[in-house]
C-alpha cells in the first residue's frame, strides 16, 4: 500500500551526519591545502540511496545552528529525503569528517570532530512526533548507540516502537570501536540490538569480532537463533553470504561480487551494499537476489570518490540489472 507522505516516512533512517571534506590530493592529512566539501554517515548514505530508488525516506537526527548543519539540510533535502524530523539544536556544533585521498583502492585514513556534536544530544523526545503507524521499515546501524547513552535509548525506543508497528527492521553493525567505552559493551550492545532486528548485514570480520565465530555460517547461525529471519554477510570483493528461513526451512547461499576495474574510495561501499539488500527485500525480491543487489550497488560505490556519490537512480538500476539477466 502506497502510503500519503503527509502521514510520514514508509522508512526512517537516524544517527549523525557530518560534513565531510575530502582531501583534493594525496599523502597525509597534515599536508593537504585543498579539500572538497561533501556530507558524510552511514545511515544517510542509506538513506540517500533508498530515497534515489524512489522509496520515501526520513531522516531523524539533529544538527548545530550553523553553516554546516544548513548545508546537511539542503544536501539531504535535494536528495529527496523527508526532514521533518531534523531538528536545529542551538547548544551544539554539527560534526565534521575529514578524509584523505588513498590510492591503489586503500582504505582510507580518516579524523573526526563529533564529539559532543548536536547529534550526539539526540533523546527519545527528538522521535516524539514520528507517525509510526505510517512506517514500513526502520533501518539502523551500530553508530547511533555508540555516540552517547542518550542516542543508546533513542535507539532502542525506536526499535520497540518499530516493531510494535509491524514495520519490518534491518541492522548494520557498522562497528566504530573509537566510539565505544570498551570492545565488551560494544558487543553486548549490538548483539542485543541485532536480537530485534529481521534483517542483520554484517560485514565478515564484524561478524567476528561480535559473535566470535570464524565462518558466515556460523556467524549467521548466531543472529538467526537470537531472532534474526536473515542474515546477510558482506564478504568484500568476493561478494557475500546469505543465510536465513523462508516458508518454514533454512536457505543458505553464496553470491559472487562484481568485478571492479579500478577502486577509487572504499568508504560506503558497506552502506551502498545495505541500499541494495533491503531495497530488494522491500521490492519483495528473494534473499539471493537482495545480496545480488546488495553486491553490484557495492561496486558501484567503489567505482567513484565520496561516500554515496556512486549510488544508482531507480532508472540506472534497472537497467544494470536487466543487463545482467541478459
Amino acid at each position: 500500500m502506497t502510503r500519503s507522505p503527509a502521514s510520514g516516512p514508509e522508512i526512517l533512517t537516524f544517527g549523525e551526519a557530518m560534513a565531510l571534506f575530502i582531501a583534493e590530493t594525496s599523502g597525509d592529512l597534515a599536508d593537504v591545502e585543498r579539500f572538497q566539501r561533501r556530507i558524510a554517515g552511514a545511515d544517510t548514505n542509506v538513506a540517500i540511496g533508498l530515497s534515489r530508488l524512489g522509496f520515501n525516506v526520513g531522516w531523524l537526527s539533529r544538527i548545530g545552528d550553523d553553516s554546516f548543519g544548513t548545508f546537511i539540510r539542503r544536501t539531504l533535502e535535494a536528495e529527496g529525503l523527508d526532514c521533518r524530523h531534523l531538528k536545529v539544536d542551538p547548544e551544539h556544533p554539527t560534526g565534521l569528517m575529514f578524509k584523505e585521498r588513498a590510492l591503489g583502492g586503500a582504505d582510507p585514513r580518516t579524523e573526526y570532530f563529533r564529539r559532543g556534536s548536536a547529534a550526539s544530544h539526540l533523546t527519545t523526545e527528538d522521535a516524539g512526533s514520528v507517525d509510526f503507524s505510517a512506517l514500513r521499515h526502520l533501518h539502523a546501524t551500530g553508530i547511533p548507540p555508540a555516540i552517547s547513552a542518550s542516542s543508546r535509548e533513542l535507539f532502542q525506543h525506536l526499535l520497540e516502537r518499530a516493531r510494535a508497528a509491524g514495520a519490518s527492521i534491518s541492522f548494520d553493525p557498522n562497528l566504530r570501536p573509537s566510539l565505544w567505552e570498551s570492545e565488551t559493551v560494544m558487543r553486548e550492545t549490538l548483539n542485543d540490538l541485532a536480537s530485534r532486528a529481521d534483517w542483520v548485514l554484517p560485514g565478515l570480520a564484524e561478524g567476528r569480532l561480535l559473535t566470535g565465530y570464524e565462518t558466515a555460517y556460523d556467524i549467521a547461525g548466531f543472529y538467526l537463533d537470537q531472532g534474526a529471519k536473515a542474515v546477510i554477510i558482506k564478504l568484500g570483493p568476493e561478494g557475500s553470504y546469505y543465510r536465513g528461513t523462508l516458508g518454514g526451512q533454512e536457505e543458505e547461499a553464496s553470491v559472487p561480487g562484481f568485478p571492479v576495474a579500478e577502486v577509487i574510495d572504499t568508504v560506503g561501499a558497506g552502506d551502498a551494499f545495505a541500499v541494495g539488500v533491503v531495497s530488494a527485500l522491500l521490492d519483495g525480491r528473494s534473499p539471493q537476489e537482495a545480496a545480488r543487489r546488495g553486491n553490484l550497488i557495492g561496486s558501484l560505490a567503489v567505482q567513484v570518490l565520496g561516500d554515496m556519490e556512486g549510488l544508482p537512480s531507480r532508472a540506472r538500476l534497472d537497467a544494470l540489472e536487466a543487463e545482467l539477466t541478459v
